[in-house]
């Protein structure tokens, strides 16, 4: 009997040390806490302040993290759209005027950005199109049909107005009498140009 009370005795006491090795086990587990992410003022101020120092690089970055920890806000899309588009980078300036556009369909900045980077690269493709002699049949033609669309858009008859030509300056008479016939020359002469009378 007394070997039976001492197996249960010994049974307790390895489960009572059981149960205490997996409380404390628990008790030292590391607790993770989650970073705080700094406020949206901040982190735009930090990239402000890298961008007034010339580093743009490293602003558009604080910008992208910026825009990770706060999806929602344009913000920083519409720096980093404008310091692409000032870098002269207009492809990267026109993917993030698009992300501004998806938070705000109405905001005219990016719109703007879109528009001008859009036809600044559409020039650069035509005029190297144009020194390579390639520009022909469809894409010509698209691009006839997409001058004239903008030409309608902006009220113009000409996109481009042409050097004006440099005016020669007509040969004076010296003689001394006029006939009919010089007086009739003069007369078309002044009409073609008002400022003739001037010289």
């Amino acid at each position: 009997m007394k070997t039976v009370i001492s197996l249960g005795r010994i049974g307790r006491f390895i489960g009572a040390a059981v149960c205490a090795a997996s409380l404390s086990a628990c008790m030292t587990a590391p607790v993770v806490q989650k970073p705080v992410t700094p406020s949206m003022e901040d982190m735009l101020a930090k990239a402000s302040q890298a961008s007034g120092a010339g580093q743009k690089e490293q602003a558009v970055t604080l910008w992208k993290e910026a825009a990770e920890a706060y999806p929602a806000d344009k913000t920083p899309w519409t720096n980093i759209a404008q310091t692409r588009y000032e870098a002269g980078q207009y492809g990267d300036a026109i993917v993030s005027a698009q992300e501004v556009l998806v938070r705000d369909p109405n905001d005219r900045l990016a719109n703007s950005i879109i528009a001008i980077s859009g036809l600044r690269l559409s020039t650069r493709a035509l005029s190297d199109l144009s020194r390579q002699n390639n520009l022909s049949g469809s894409l010509r033609t698209e691009s006839q049909d997409l001058a004239k669309l903008l030409r309608e858009s902006l009220g113009e008859t000409v996109l481009v107005p042409p050097a004006p030509a440099p005016v020669a300056a007509p040969a004076r008479n010296t003689t001394a009498a006029k006939g009919k016939k010089g007086k009739h020359k003069a007369a078309e002469d002044s009409s073609a140009d008002p400022f003739n009378a001037l010289k």
